[in-house]
């Protein structure tokens, strides 16, 4: 690496490898900095691989254009670079009639958002496509499907090193300084400690993404910047049960809970899988809590009743970088420039969770825009 970039982005999650295909050039010198062993080992592994329709978020916000956009164009990626991916739709089902209502909300909301391959099911409709679930009506969303995570990101990484984008693993930030064309970037690798300077800074870094931020000088509690830490936990499904149904299969979600509820989703393989809860934690933690697995099996027995206790066992857990509070009110994605805060050329993205595997290559697009506006 030298002693000057053009680009420096931290952390190699998806989306920062992502915006790093997106903005490399062999005229560019483009830095990407990730702290662990290889790329997306945090947030962007451990998650569902559910390819988003976008019908969950408010109109208009950066999550539901985001998602709409970076779901056609993650269709458009699988196919053109042979990325593993299933087009398997979903159900997002009503237990009762008492949440009928909630499902006309959520097709308005995604009718409003631009989704397509959207429809309203009877009771008898839904039954006909899966036969095996019970509930009073449905949502059928045709554009979700499921996709290969790694893959995704081994095809963003293979991109931006063609354009001669530069990776570098084991290479933690522990320092940023503002100077008057950009930044001076201090980074701890198996070296030591070394520095260099950088014009355009994007703070990728997931978890630790308000750490970033703060280190460049911002008061996140000020900004509204500080992330909450939001568990998720996977339970595996056995026993043949893959068999019983074909799409992924969701419940209502509950107004008061921070995601979508659990629902079923399917590896590339077809295993079935359970999640994710929602706890909030004060520090990083990624075990399963065997205790889980009573809540687990009674949430999907509502819907599943082929569901039996001894299907389910623990598979992993997830955290998602959350700017929502637990218990607050929806939280956009922050993707921003911070002149306004006397800070040009470094370029926020914090609080992406999800969608944002589905959103990345639009979340690519965006920041592109900003860079290439950026460097002039």
């Amino acid at each position: 690496m030298s002693d000057r970039a053009d680009i420096t982005i931290v952390g190699a999650g998806v989306v920062g490898l992502a915006i790093a295909a997106q903005v490399a050039r062999h005229d560019r010198t483009v830095f990407v900095l990730e702290k662990n062993d290889t790329f997306g080992q945090e947030t962007s592994s451990r998650h569902s691989g559910v390819i988003h329709s976008g019908i969950y978020y408010p109109p208009g916000s950066l999550k539901a254009r985001l998602c709409v956009r970076g779901r056609r164009l993650l269709y458009e990626l699988g196919e053109k670079y042979g990325i593993g991916h299933k087009r398997l739709g979903k159900l997002i089902v009503a237990a009762d009639e008492g949440e009928v209502d909630q499902l006309h909300t959520l097709m308005a909301r995604g009718e409003q958002n631009g989704v397509d391959g959207l429809r309203l099911l009877s009771r008898e409709e839904m039954r006909a496509l899966e036969p095996n679930i019970t509930g009073a009506a449905a949502i059928l969303s045709e554009a979700t499907g499921i996709i290969d995570a790694h893959g995704l990101m081994k095809s963003f990484a293979g991109r931006a090193d063609a354009s001669d984008a530069q990776i570098a693993y084991r290479a933690e930030v522990v320092g940023i300084e503002k100077l008057v064309d950009g930044y001076q970037v201090a980074v701890e690798d198996a070296s030591g400690r070394s520095t260099f300077a950088t014009r355009l800074l994007l703070n990728c870094a997931g978890l630790y993404s308000d750490k970033v931020a703060a280190m460049a000088g911002i008061d996140i509690d000020k900004a509204g910047y500080r992330l909450h830490y939001c568990k998720g936990e996977y339970f595996s499904v056995g026993n043949g049960k893959n068999r019983f149904i074909k799409r992924l299969i969701y419940p209502v979600p509950l107004a008061e809970v921070a995601g979508v509820g659990i629902h079923v989703t399917f590896d590339l393989d077809g295993r079935m899988r359970l999640g994710p809860n929602v706890h909030y934690l004060d520090s990083l933690d990624y075990t399963v809590d065997i205790r889980h697995k009573v809540p687990f099996y009674e949430s999907a027995k509502q819907i599943l009743p082929f569901i039996e206790l001894d299907d389910l066992e623990p598979e992993m857990a997830g955290i998602r970088p959350k700017l929502q509070e637990e218990g607050g009110a929806f939280r956009d994605f922050v993707i921003r420039e911070e002149s306004d805060k006397g800070l040009p050329g470094l370029i926020n993205l914090i609080g992406i969770e999800s969608p944002g595997l589905t959103s990345s290559s639009a979340i690519a697009e965006y920041v592109g825009r900003m860079v290439d506006d950026g460097l002039g």
